[in-house]
């Protein structure tokens, strides 16, 4: 099926893309740009307080390389570490950004793992929601936590995979499972993909969509890059829809049936 008729629903708007990229760690303004056409991503997150769409007049900005008239930007609140830091950063990027209300949240804990502090993020989850705010959240992979903010009214729930660029993967599928199992919302993997293989996986266990960066922007080839994650999210979620084969221990199918076989004649 293409992905025309299987659509990533994000705030009722649909994407043809489940591929979400970063704009940050690139060498510069136009590799960004080549990286993102080939991943073929369509939203695209941008660190309001490390990257200038125009809070820094007469300096490059972003928007020149990817029009938001081509791509739907999703401001983020990396580098906070408070509820209000994050709420007032999201307010700035809505100023901006001309009234633009779709935001990705992350209030990190500390500045050595870049876990996220649950208390403060559920905290300006509810600000940023009674705002108008429609907010994609970065989380734990803890269940509860994943359904209080669903029940806040975020429009998305973006669990960790393992630490924000770490590249270990996914660390314990089994709480993702019991995530996508109970949302009504889009369950979007953020932080912790390594490779193409990686994206495949989250795709085949259910998720809706991944969000990454430092696997794109620090690997060698970032370009290349972009496009084997673009191919991975694609086959893990031909995959899940597909459903897969079950499997089995110490219960052998041959690939061909063993019936209709020609038999050979005995003298």
């Amino acid at each position: 099926m293409s992905t025309t008729q299987d659509p990533l629903i994000i705030a009722g708007k649909p994407y043809h893309s489940r591929l979400l990229v970063g704009t940050g760690k690139y060498k510069d303004f136009d590799q960004t740009r080549q990286a993102i056409e080939a991943s073929g991503a369509q939203i695209v997150t941008v660190a309001i307080r490390r990257v200038n769409i125009g809070q820094h007049a007469g300096e490059p900005s972003l928007l020149e390389y990817l029009p938001p008239s081509r791509y739907t930007l999703l401001p983020n609140t990396a580098g906070c570490y408070t509820a209000d830091d994050a709420v007032r950063t999201l307010r700035l990027a809505r100023e901006l950004l001309d009234g633009h209300d779709l935001v990705k949240l992350e209030v990190l804990g500390d500045s050595h793992t870049l876990f996220p502090n649950m208390p403060e993020t559920l905290k300006a989850a509810e600000t940023l929601v009674k705002e108008g705010f429609k907010v994609m959240v970065y989380c734990t992979d803890d269940p509860i936590q994943a359904r209080i903010l669903e029940d806040i009214g975020c429009v998305a729930v973006m669990p960790l995979a393992s630490l924000i660029g770490s590249g270990m993967g996914i660390l314990n599928p089994w709480n993702l499972r019991l995530i996508i199992d109970q949302a009504r919302v889009p369950i979007v993997v953020d932080a912790g993909v390594g490779t193409a293989s990686d994206a495949a996986i989250a795709m085949e266990l259910g998720c809706d969509a991944v969000l990454m960066n430092t696997a794109i922007a620090a690997a060698n080839d970032p370009v290349l890059m972009a496009s084997a994650m673009k191919k991975g999210i694609e086959a893990g979620r031909e995959a899940f829809r597909a459903g897969r084969m079950p499997k089995k221990l110490y219960s052998a199918s041959p690939s061909s049936p063993m019936t209709g076989l020609i038999q050979q004649k005995t003298a």
